[in-house]
C-alpha cells in the first residue's frame, strides 16, 4: 500500500472509530483509498459530489455508507442503487458486503463512466445500469436511495423496484 493509500485508510478508520464503528481491516481500508484517490482525479473534470475535499468525502460519503453497509440486515443478495452518482452507498455497500450483487444505475453518462471505472479500480464485481433505474424490469431485495434529485418521485419509482418483503434504504 503506498503512503498515500496507508493516510488514507488509517484517517477512514479514525472517523469510524469516532462515529463508534468498527475499522476496517488494512485490505480493505486501502481498497476505499483508491476509490477516494480515483474520484478525487475525476472530481477535477465531471462534477461527480459537491463535497471535494478529502475529509469531508471520508466523513460524509464514506462512514455514511459504511454504517448504511453495516445496517443492511442479512438476506440481501440483489442491492439496486437508485441514482448512484458517484456510487454512495453502493460501491461502499459492495466492497462491505461482497455477498451482495450490487447494481449501480446512473443516467448522466459522465457518471456512469467514472462508475465503471471505480469497480474496476476497487475490485468489485457491481453491474453498472447506465439509464434510469426504472427501465431496469427487474425486482432487487434492497434498494438504497441518498442525496437523489426529486426524492419524492424516486421514492415512488424506487418501491416498484423492491421485491415483496424487500428492503428500501433512505438516506
Amino acid at each position: 500500500m503506498n503512503e498515500d493509500a496507508h493516510r488514507i485508510g488509517s484517517r477512514l478508520n479514525e472517523l469510524l472509530a469516532n462515529a463508534g464503528l468498527e475499522p476496517l481491516d488494512p485490505a480493505l481500508a486501502g481498497r476505499f483509498a483508491d476509490y477516494l484517490l480515483l474520484l478525487n482525479r475525476w472530481n477535477a473534470r465531471v462534477n461527480l459530489t459537491a463535497i471535494r475535499g478529502e475529509e469531508g468525502v471520508l466523513s460524509r460519503h464514506f462512514v455514511e455508507s459504511i454504517a448504511c453497509a453495516r445496517a443492511l440486515p442479512g438476506g440481501i443478495v440483489t442491492l439496486l442503487d437508485f441514482g448512484s452518482g458517484a456510487g454512495f452507498p453502493g460501491i461502499p455497500i459492495a466492497l462491505c458486503r461482497p455477498e451482495m450483487v450490487v447494481m449501480l444505475a446512473e443516467s448522466q453518462g459522465k457518471k456512469a463512466a467514472f462508475l465503471q471505472e471505480a469497480a474496476r479500480v476497487t475490485g468489485i464485481s457491481a453491474k453498472v445500469h447506465p439509464g434510469r433505474a426504472e427501465t431496469l424490469g427487474m425486482n432487487f431485495d434492497c434498494v438504497t436511495l441518498r442525496a437523489v434529485d426529486r426524492m419524492q418521485e424516486a421514492v415512488a419509482a424506487a418501491v416498484g423496484l423492491i421485491r415483496p418483503g424487500g428492503w428500501l434504504a433512505l438516506m
